[in-house]
């Protein structure tokens, strides 16, 4: 149910169960951290994830869970999160192309990667009032953070979902598009990103991770940057950047050190 193709510097890894909106179980998030790791043995320099059908992720597979013997924690904690995890520290710049249901696991997914472009008709929130169960995967924490704790709740408590559209105006991700759009800007802005310098991009992710998750100041990400950027300065990219930049050309990075 998890494909991956490999086209030059590029990966694209993609959900194929569309029967059932490409929903999760064991079987499937273990096949899909196995796809990450291939791409990562195999050197690329970008990664798209997306869905195939109508939805990029309904979220967990429920269809044969018999909630008296359910063990929601050990799929969540010890399944669900360890490949949120290693999908966030994936060494290349990720992309994830969205359309249509993104909620629950299939949320975290896209919390999990480092772009986000959905289709304006893509359908985003807490559906889990109609179970009896919470949102899970990272989702209080990005609505949260991004919506603030009203617009957070009325989510949840009503089960009404937002739109693609709806979602970017709010913060939530990148940049909404027509769904018939979608696919060729998010393959697109990966093969661009895929020749830049992606050694300085994975660094930047890293300073904006410290600011989310270590809640750091402005001056203390300021000395970080400074690091950073001092470090970057003896990388092959720094110095054929710099390069390129005098004499008038186009820079060749090879998102090396």
């Amino acid at each position: 149910m998890i494909d991956l193709t490999i086209d030059g510097s590029v990966a694209e890894v993609v959900l194929n169960a569309p029967e059932k909106m490409n929903s999760l179980g064991e079987a499937g998030l273990a096949e899909l951290g196995e796809a990450y790791a291939e791409a990562e043995r195999a050197g690329v320099r970008a990664l798209v994830l997306r869905g195939e059908g109508r939805g990029f992720c309904a979220g967990r597979d429920i269809s044969a869970v018999q909630p008296a013997t359910d063990d929601a924690y050990g799929y969540l904690a010890g399944k669900v999160t360890p490949l949120l995890r290693e999908m966030s520290r994936f060494p290349a710049p990720t992309f994830a192309a969205v359309q249509g249901a993104c909620l629950g696991v299939g949320l975290g997914l896209a919390i999990a990667t480092d772009v986000v472009y959905v289709a304006d008709n893509a359908k985003i929130g807490s559906p889990f009032a109609n179970l009896g169960a919470t949102l899970d995967s990272g989702g209080h924490a990005l609505f949260t953070e991004r919506l603030g704790a009203h617009r957070t709740l009325d989510l949840i408590y009503t089960a009404e979902l937002m739109s693609g559209a709806e979602a970017v105006r709010s913060g939530l991700f990148s940049r909404s598009v027509p769904a018939e759009e979608l696919l060729d800007l998010t393959r697109a802005k990966a093969a661009a990103v895929a020749e830049g310098a992606t050694g300085a991009f994975l660094a930047s992710r890293e300073l904006v991770a410290q600011i989310r998750d270590e809640r750091i100041g402005l001056w203390e990400s300021v000395e970080n940057e400074n690091r950073v950027q001092g470090e970057l300065c003896r990388s092959a990219d720094y110095a054929e950047g710099f390069a390129a930049f005098q004499q008038k050309r186009k820079p060749q990075f090879t998102g090396r050190g």
